[in-house]
């Protein structure tokens, strides 16, 4: 079943359409502006969509919608802010498997909890990184770029921070080939895209949209990508798997998260809005181009992904040598 039918079908089983003119006719919500913390810096593929959903969900509930992204501490910092808000459905988080999963099983200590902490409202969308070099270097593929990697002293790649799953794969493409790779993490995946570029990294993980737009412009080339599949922007890049690497195959998502305690009725209202939204044509195409698959689930649906990516990650951290910082 294709994303569309598969939402549409979703809407309907759950019942859900009504729920947000429920919610309207109480009066209760919206009733002020609304805002979206994206992880990562203002200007990068979380907050470009994050932005997208801001627009559709400005029109549709007539309230002002603002992005506001909170970068820095692999993501620590904006989701431990939303998990302190009010949990009246006026601030959300717009995130990554790493504020989740990834920091929740390297930081014992961290400011919020994953689970009691947040209301899961929907996953809006699946994807994974891709291993990228400057167009000028020396492999083409995953096969040539180790062995030039073995033949070198250190070798150092730029993520977008210590956890990440970019993180993650790099440190287990190290142990998998012998090569010393050394970690460089970034507050912004563009940041360590131009130190690649300036000679200061000699490789770096991407999203496929920067992926695509720095390769068309001559500047980059791609070696793999993680995940399950290729994606349909950039469909002659083989994955990790294809390549012949073993425990790159897990998905990256997209998510929203409300704070903790968050009523029934205005959950309810998310949920449809965000199922109806992701479905839309332009916002489909927009997930698209950034190298996801248009997912939108359930809160259940989220949960149980969740729960099922929870071991996989941690058996990855495990087999990458990835301790807390």
């Amino acid at each position: 079943m294709n994303p569309s039918r598969r939402l549409v079908s979703r809407l309907g089983m759950l019942g859900l359409l009504p729920a947000l003119g429920t919610a309207r006719a109480q009066g209760t919500f919206p009733s002020r502006t609304l805002r979206i913390v994206p992880f990562g810096t203002a200007g990068g593929p979380i907050d470009a969509l994050a932005r997208a959903y801001a627009e559709k969900l400005q029109k549709r509930w007539g309230q002002s919608v603002i992005v506001d992204p909170k970068p820095g501490a692999s993501g620590i910092i904006a989701a431990d802010f939303v998990a302190k808000q009010p949990p009246d459905g006026h601030t959300v988080l717009f995130t990554l498997p790493l504020t989740h999963v990834n920091n929740a099983i390297l930081q014992p200590r961290l400011p919020y909890h994953p689970v009691n902490d947040f209301t899961p409202l929907s996953m809006l969308a699946t994807g994974g990184p891709m291993l990228v070099a400057r167009a000028n270097a020396p492999y083409q593929n995953l096969r040539e770029f180790i062995s030039f990697a073995k033949a070198q002293k250190t070798l150092t790649y730029g993520t977008w921070g210590n956890g990440s799953t970019a993180h993650l794969f790099g440190e287990l493409l190290q142990r998998q080939t012998g090569a010393n790779l050394v970690h460089v993490p970034y507050k912004a995946e563009a940041t360590a895209h131009s130190d690649l570029f300036g000679e200061q990294l000699d490789f770096a993980w991407a999203n496929p949209a920067s992926a695509r737009t720095h390769t068309q412009a001559g500047k980059m080339k791609v070696l793999g990508i993680t995940g399950t599949r290729r994606v349909s922007i950039m469909p002659q890049v083989a994955t990790f798997a294809e390549q012949g690497l073993t425990g790159f195959d897990i998905d990256s998502w997209i998510g929203l998260y409300a704070p903790a305690r968050l009523p029934e009725a205005i959950a309810e209202a998310w949920v449809s809005a965000l199922l109806e939204i992701t479905r839309m044509p332009d916002i489909s195409a927009r997930l698209t181009a950034f190298g996801f698959e248009p997912w939108g689930s359930t809160p259940a649906e989220f949960m149980t992904r969740y729960r099922a990516d929870y071991p996989r990650i941690a058996e990855l951290i495990k087999a990458a040598g990835v301790t807390a910082e």
